[in-house]
């Protein structure tokens, strides 16, 4: 689905789009459902069962009024212009043959694909124009969280979905992701302070502190805090693109009082 245009106490794998289950190694997750009026933002469960609720991105404009209704595109987001020097930078790194460097997918979608090349080619001789953030620092890592509800608040759910991993959430199908997100009007997300990243197992893992409001689809405000913990392969000899690139691995996040 890469180049196609892509909170809470009643336990199960069923409900939110950012929920799934897994294993500790590839995130326990369950979707909750909020009791208010049937809507929730995903909800993980973490080892221990704590249950979190996974939501939607930062200073990002409305999300649809359906899941089901068309992404919003790159060029009606931010503007022809600005969308033009995406697909600009997205074309000048990407090695696919037919990259989904157009103006007319979401700019989630573009900024996956620079994430995915840069990483790629990371180390291999000189950066390459646009590989900004550096494909391993902290502010990439960053990145994916910003870029998760980029793609959501732009109904482009592939996407979104992806920034899990080529295979999405654990046990979560697309389908699954994008119906949980039928009642959600929009969400906003806001970073907050950042620690050094550990390293283990050959990986690199970054906690991404965040809060996020989100607003249903009949109005009623809701607030979750928490984090993301976001991890990428540390530069293994026969690594894939997307084994190098940051992807989520955990979802922890808590409804607090909206405000």
């Amino acid at each position: 689905m890469r180049h196609a245009s892509l909170s809470g106490i009643v336990s199960g794998c069923a409900l939110l789009a950012l929920s799934a289950c897994g294993t500790p190694s590839q995130p326990e997750r369950k979707a909750d459902e909020l009791a208010s009026n049937g809507v929730a933002a995903p909800a993980v469960e973490t080892p221990g069962n704590q249950n979190v609720a996974q939501s939607p991105m930062p200073d990002a404009a409305p999300a649809a009024e359906s899941a089901s209704a068309a992404p919003l595109s790159c060029a009606a987001d931010i503007g022809s212009a600005a969308a033009a020097k995406r697909v600009a930078i997205c074309r000048n790194v990407s090695p696919a043959t037919h990259p989904p460097c157009n103006a007319a997918n979401s700019c989630a979608m573009i900024e996956d694909e620079i994430a995915r090349s840069c990483a790629l080619f990371d180390g291999k001789g000189e950066p390459m124009a646009g590989c900004d953030p550096a494909p391993k620092s902290m502010a990439a890592a960053v990145a994916v969280v910003q870029r998760y509800y980029s793609a959501i608040n732009a109904r482009d759910y592939g996407t979104a979905w992806e920034q899990w991993g080529d295979d999405g959430p654990p046990n979560q199908t697309l389908d699954k992701f994008q119906a949980g997100f039928a009642g959600t009007r929009s969400t906003r997300v806001t970073i907050g302070k950042l620690e050094p990243g550990d390293a283990g197992a050959g990986s690199i893992y970054q906690t991404v502190p965040v809060t996020v409001d989100s607003q249903l689809q009949d109005g009623t405000r809701q607030r979750f805090a928490g984090d993301y913990v976001v991890r990428r392969v540390n530069d293994v000899d026969g690594a894939s693109a997307s084994q190098l690139r940051w992807h989520i691995g955990q979802a922890k996040l808590k409804a607090v009082p909206a405000r």
